[in-house]
């Protein structure tokens, strides 16, 4: 291992104090209470939480789509937190790549045109670089005979497995994932984890996913537990089992801490 500080166990997004509050006077709610976290460059990490517990809100302030009241969040050595719009814009755009409950795909368009989107709104010329990554991941994704087919004509599951790589073709430092399977049947579902988790462990990529779904966050690396705005957890190889406990032991504590 080399001595700088680009290490294998490289800290790839990162939090300190960070907080989110709504309202003002005497109704403020802190959806983010002072948040201190690290996440490793290629794992791939669950957030998990009751409803209301913060998990999207840290997600969103984590990768600049909404701005912190106090604290700071890194990407790699950028500090999110610091950055204006047009900044913001850019970081997105060549640093992460985002995937949601919903697949936001083109009807017109067809799946290799899909995935290609990033580039072309950004006015990239396609290179045979990106024609092999392209085909790399729809070989990984099983989307190889998919890719002429515009969205009408694909399952779920596999237009899912479309935005995924869309979400990797700029191949980005993170992916985050917002509830990537709520859209979905199980058996697709569980399709798409192991697509994410194969991005993570054959692709070298690192995963952020907001779930409330502990069959899901089993796929992770890593479970992180938030209650109240507050880190209250953290499971390493988690399995349905101890996620579930985790988020029984949650249960208790926000009862204890009303």
């Amino acid at each position: 291992m080399s001595a700088s500080h680009t290490h294998s166990s490289q800290i790839a997004v990162s939090a300190r104090g960070l907080t989110k509050h709504y309202g003002h006077g005497g109704s403020v709610v802190k959806a983010l209470d002072g948040v201190d976290i690290d996440f490793s460059a290629g794992q791939f990490t669950a957030i998990m939480g009751p409803s209301g517990s913060g998990k999207s809100t840290l997600m969103h302030l984590l990768a600049g789509l909404d701005s912190a009241s106090s604290g700071h969040a890194y990407l790699g050595d950028t500090e999110v937190t610091a950055l204006n719009d047009d900044q913001l814009t850019m970081l997105r755009r060549d640093r992460v790549g985002f995937v949601f409950q919903s697949f936001n795909l083109l009807p017109m368009f067809t799946a290799e045109a899909n995935i290609f989107l990033p580039l072309t709104l950004a006015n990239k010329k396609i290179t045979a670089d990106d024609r092999a990554w392209l085909h790399q991941l729809a070989e990984t994704l099983g989307l190889s005979d998919r890719l002429d087919h515009r969205p009408s004509e694909l399952s779920g599951g596999q237009q899912q497995r479309v935005a995924i790589a869309r979400a990797l073709i700029t191949k980005p430092d993170v992916i985050f994932a917002d509830e990537p399977t709520g859209n979905l049947d199980s058996r697709s579902g569980a399709e798409v984890l192991s697509f994410l988790r194969t991005s993570v462990r054959e692709l070298g990529r690192t995963i952020i996913m907001v779930t409330h779904d502990p069959g899901a966050a089993a796929y992770a690396d890593r479970v992180v537990l938030l209650a109240d705005g507050q880190i209250a957890g953290d499971i390493h190889e988690p399995t349905p089992e101890s996620v579930l406990a985790g988020l029984d032991a949650l249960r208790t504590y926000s009862a204890t801490a009303v």
